[in-house]
């Protein structure tokens, strides 16, 4: 039989850790089921959190279920949830790997998004440790490096997204060499940018054949289809991302045009009644604190409308 709760979160990354923290004030009875993946899972710090800077993601997730216990309302299951409902009785049914179901009034999803690598041989070996998807989030420690690189592929496969985070490299290194994969088009759209506007910028159109961590620092190689190559200090890029996991396609939320889950304000409803989402599967702000302000919201909306409809009153959204 289902474990009955108020509310079910999936996801206990920082939105869905946020959310329930929002919902222990409440006093309803809350089941937070996380599957342990996260993507910032092989990241060893955290920046722009307050009180928070260049501490263990892993610490963080920790220290914020420890602030749960006095409050007695949640529990915590290590399980990844498969499939999700929502039942004829409007009661939302969540099933893990592990074959248990939970049921609850209503239902958050903070199942993040994951990144989606190009197909460049060495990528994810480099990945967090020589490629930087966040200048924000890394870079800094590289400060004052005499060459930085910026891949412009997928997401940043356009001259001004390009340029855009190779401005942000500049801030840690000397020169940016703006590699292009080959891209011969985007590679004169940048060379007319930057004949218009210099920079300390190059740009390299050839071919990658394939990445290389070097042993010092964040520092990677990049190998180029003449059979040359050059070291950076780092490599700046961020991958396409993608919803973690087909939840919200099983519950027929609608989606934005940036594939991510479509919220309305300020409580983060999806457009299913009763199924709210936070976090950076609800948003193109991949940030941590983007996450904790929206599990805020969707922590906030969820408790609302159960109280609402407790005693046949309408809600305030």
């Amino acid at each position: 039989m289902a474990a009955e709760y108020d509310i079910i979160i999936i996801g206990g990354g920082p939105s869905g850790l946020s959310a329930a923290s929002s919902i222990v004030r409440q006093s309803h009875e809350t089941v937070l089921l996380d599957s342990g993946k996260y993507r910032n899972g092989k990241s060893k710090h955290m920046h722009t959190v307050p009180a928070w800077d260049n501490h263990d993601p892993e610490e963080f997730r920790a220290a914020a279920r420890a602030d749960f216990v006095r409050y007695d309302s949640v529990t915590v299951e290590n399980v990844e949830v498969t499939s999700v409902k929502k039942r004829d009785d409007g009661l939302f049914e969540a099933t893990g790997n592990n074959g248990k179901a939970w049921v609850g009034k209503k239902l958050i999803l903070a199942t993040g998004v994951q990144d989606v690598f190009p197909d460049i041989p060495g990528y994810a070996d480099c990945w967090l440790s020589g490629i930087f998807h966040c200048l924000y989030c890394h870079g800094w420690e590289e400060k004052g490096t005499p060459s930085a690189g910026m891949l412009a592929e997928g997401d940043t496969s356009t001259a001004v997204v390009a340029l855009h985070l190779a401005r942000q490299a500049l801030r840690m290194s000397d020169r940016v060499t703006l590699y292009t994969n080959g891209n011969e088009q985007l590679a004169k759209d940048l060379a007319d940018a930057l004949e218009a506007a210099p920079a300390p910028m190059a740009v390299e159109p050839r071919k990658i054949t394939k990445l290389v961590k070097a042993p010092e620092r964040a520092q990677i190689t990049i190998h180029l289809d003449d059979g040359t190559s050059k070291t950076e200090a780092f490599l700046a890029h961020k991958p396409k991302t993608t919803l973690r996991g087909s939840l919200a396609q099983q519950l027929g939320l609608e989606l934005t045009p940036m594939n991510t889950i479509k919220v309305n304000p300020p409580f983060n409803q999806t457009s299913v009644k009763g199924v709210f989402a936070a976090g950076d599967c609800s948003s193109p702000m991949h940030t941590v604190n983007a996450a904790l302000h929206s599990g805020t919201c969707a922590g906030g909306g969820a408790p609302l409308q159960i109280q609402a409809e407790t005693y046949n009153q309408r809600a305030i959204f």
